[in-house]
């Protein structure tokens, strides 16, 4: 018999019982059914902006376009770099609703990155709403946003937005982590550790922007 013909399936064997034997990494996921939402929120209302490092992936139709990002992001404000292979690739920065960006921008892609990022990132400033128990959900509601946040993780799950011009606004979130304690020690989260959904898909009509946050970083009025 060949010897080497009996090795290798050996091998491969071998191999494929110390991969399944290998011990699994644990994904914590957060668990607040104790708590309540507008606990949370009375928290979330310290914040006045967040810094975050992201990378993304904007497709419109059969285009892709990629590339790492540092936000910086308020109420009525946002900065946006990004950078592709190191070097800087676009700017976009908007104050009180004045915009200037590096690259000429259609409507669908201003307000996937204006007021998408703002709506996603910043999913608990909404006005005049009206909250209700859906059972393993909250559901956050006013004149032209619907936000779902899942009871157990407090975390939202799906956004929708109706934009002025009649438009849908989609957002889904999905992967939770929590916050490092330098990143929140400004809040009062003593019995609440903060967590964030870290991966984002904001869609409008063919346009798509995924987000992985990579850094994420609360800032208060004392932080700034």
């Amino acid at each position: 018999m060949n010897r080497k013909k009996v090795f290798f399936p050996l091998l491969f064997i071998l191999i494929v019982l110390l991969v399944s034997c290998a011990p699994r990494h644990h994904i914590e996921i957060p668990s607040f059914a104790d708590k309540d939402l507008p606990e949370l929120l009375s928290i979330l209302s310290d914040v006045s902006g967040i810094e975050a490092i992201i990378s993304m992936e904007y497709e419109k139709g059969d285009n892709l376009m990629q590339g790492d990002a540092s936000l910086s992001i308020s109420q009525n404000h946002i900065d946006l770099k990004v950078y592709y292979l190191g070097f800087q690739a676009g700017h976009l920065k908007e104050n009180n609703g004045e915009v200037t960006a590096s690259q000429k921008m259609d409507k669908n892609k201003k307000a996937i990155l204006i007021d998408g990022l703002k709506q996603s990132f910043l999913w608990w400033k909404i006005n005049d709403y009206i909250a209700t128990d859906e059972g393993d959900f909250y559901t956050l509601k006013n004149y032209n946003r619907k936000i779902i946040v899942d009871k157990k993780t407090l975390l939202p799950i799906e956004q929708k937005i109706e934009l002025n011009n009649g438009d849908e606004l989609k957002i889904t979130y999905s992967s939770p982590i929590k916050i490092e304690q330098e990143s929140s020690n400004d809040l009062r989260h003593s019995s609440l550790g903060l967590w964030y959904q870290s991966n984002m898909r904001i869609e409008l009509n063919n346009h798509l922007l995924k987000i992985k946050i990579i850094s994420y970083n609360f800032l208060t009025s004392s932080s700034l």
